[in-house]
């Protein structure tokens, strides 16, 4: 009795799960639920590829995956189905054969030219009749390759055509087979996941059936019918709106150069007083005692053997007559650094516990890191001029970047049950900051620093250009004299004071 009585709870808890779960597939595909619910069990039941065919999703195609939500299947299926329709539509009405009879129309009109002064040539009995003569027949014979050449393109429409239709026919069966698959993978992470949308949306719907016509249509008219719309080919631009924008920045930068005086003359004096101090370090001092130092401080960090290369590098930068001047870039670098350094690692301490803050920030970098160092050489000259300075803030803004993100990431990796032990003892904000969140967070920091480094001394020869010294100049004055040998020496030279700050700051410690 009691093994029957349990035998029809399972039952009924079988049959309100089943229920439950078409009731859940109705909602997600709004259209032929039960057929869906058979394909998805199917689906669901195997763990290889279950082999289905969706006629819908084969006949809409990117329609289909655009308005099930899968958009990431649907633009590339999208992108194939465009080609394969333009192939098929040039084949069948387009003008294969255009851009030959436009290579013919320019040769006629040389050729025309060509006949008239052959013409006058041999009215006066010139010496360069022969010449004429040569360049007549040449662009003749031209005329005629491209001709045969555009018949041939003529010709071949059935065959383009045929190709761009298997082609489709092979993309729709695609889709149709993978489709039940994607859908039933998207159901399964909507089941956990709430965020995502469930399919046949109105908005996905629009969406998918407006890109769709839009793409295809566009791309089919454009390469069938080239000259028939220009707007296709050529976007309306208006040059009175550009010159209006140029007159807008020059006049705003006018305005902050006029107005910024005091402003930019204290960021050049801290920039001078960080650099005079490194270079009379590096630069004044004997080579013997900075020599020594990096050594010894080579061989502290990451130990013995790394220390003997370090002594390698310096014998090599000096007995090739590059000492003074690796001085000079490594003061002049070492200035963006450690300034990059001082403002990069606090304003990551700050972002770290601020999310807000740091999506503000975080464009900013963005943009600071992808724009090319040439197009923010322009304003830095116009606030500061040409010289050292100015090169210590190009620098500072292409390698100031890595710093911040990779302190912000190494703090938001601290563990959570760490900090809320030390709490739970009493720890104070400072102790947590100084013996819990910096120590864990020591790695990625000191790989931000490292980077800072690298890519401020990646900035050498581009700094050269608006007055830095140093080993950049060797570098530009080899790329404009083509003098190989004085490149690729002071480019190793460069390479070497890189490799030599990374030991420094890397280390061996893990």
């Amino acid at each position: 009795m009691n093994r029957t009585s349990s035998d029809a709870q399972d039952r009924t808890a079988t049959q309100a799960a089943a229920d439950d779960r078409a009731l859940q597939v109705k909602e997600f595909v709004t259209t032929k639920p039960d057929y869906y619910l058979q394909q998805f069990d199917r689906i669901g039941n195997q763990a290889k590829f279950v082999w289905t065919f969706n006629l819908w999703a084969g006949l809409l195609g990117p329609i289909w995956y655009g308005m099930r939500g899968i958009w990431n299947w649907g633009l590339i299926f999208l992108i194939l189905e465009t080609f394969a329709w333009v192939q098929t539509i040039r084949g069948l009405f387009g003008d294969l054969a255009v851009d030959a009879w436009q290579r013919i129309a320019n040769i006629e009109g040389t050729l025309e030219l060509r006949r008239k002064q052959l013409a006058v040539a041999i009215e006066k009995n010139a010496d360069n009749v022969d010449v004429y003569k040569r360049t007549v027949e040449s662009l003749e014979g031209a005329i005629g390759g491209i001709r045969l050449e555009a018949q041939q393109l003529e010709d071949s429409g059935l065959l383009v055509a045929s190709i761009g239709f298997l082609l489709l026919i092979t993309i729709k069966g695609l889709q149709a087979v993978v489709a039940n698959t994607l859908l039933e993978r998207r159901f399964s992470n909507w089941l956990s996941d709430a965020t995502i949308s469930k399919g046949m949306t109105p908005a996905d719907l629009a969406l998918s059936v407006g890109f769709f016509a839009i793409i295809v249509s566009a791309t089919v008219v454009h390469y069938s019918f080239p000259t028939a719309y220009t707007l296709l080919k050529d976007f309306p631009t208006e040059p009175a709106i550009r010159l209006t924008v140029i007159s807008w920045v020059e006049q705003f930068f006018e305005f902050a150069v006029t107005n910024g005086d005091a402003f930019f003359d204290l960021i050049t004096f801290a920039i001078r007083f960080v650099l005079d101090a490194l270079e009379l370090i590096f630069v004044s001092t004997p080579w013997m005692v900075i020599a020594s130092f990096l050594i010894l401080l080579t061989g502290l960090s990451a130990g013995r053997r790394a220390a003997i290369f370090t002594g390698a590098f310096l014998a090599y930068m000096g007995l090739l007559g590059f000492w003074e001047k690796a001085m000079t870039t490594l003061a002049l670098l070492g200035t963006a650094a450690c300034l990059s350094i001082a403002i990069g690692i606090p304003l990551g301490l700050y972002c770290a516990r601020r999310p807000r803050i740091y999506r503000v920030i975080s464009p900013i970098m963005d943009f600071m890191q992808t724009m090319p160092a040439f197009v923010f050489m322009i304003p830095v000259i116009a606030f500061f001029g040409t010289g050292k300075p100015a090169a210590v803030v190009t620098t500072m803004i292409f390698g100031g970047t890595p710093v911040v993100r990779l302190t912000v990431l190494g703090l938001r990796g601290v563990p959570e049950a760490v900090r809320e032990a030390a709490i739970s003892f009493g720890a104070s904000k400072w102790y947590l900051l100084t013996q819990i969140d910096l120590p864990l967070a020591s790695p990625s920091i000191r790989a931000g620093i490292n980077q800072t480094i690298m890519l401020s001394l990646a900035m050498v020869v581009v700094a050269s250009l608006i007055g830095a010294k140093g080993l950049g100049e060797d570098v530009l004055e080899a790329l404009q004299y083509a003098n190989v040998g004085q490149g690729i020496l002071a480019g190793f030279s460069i390479l070497f004071c890189a490799m030599i700050l990374d030991r420094i700051v890397q280390g061996d410690r893990k």
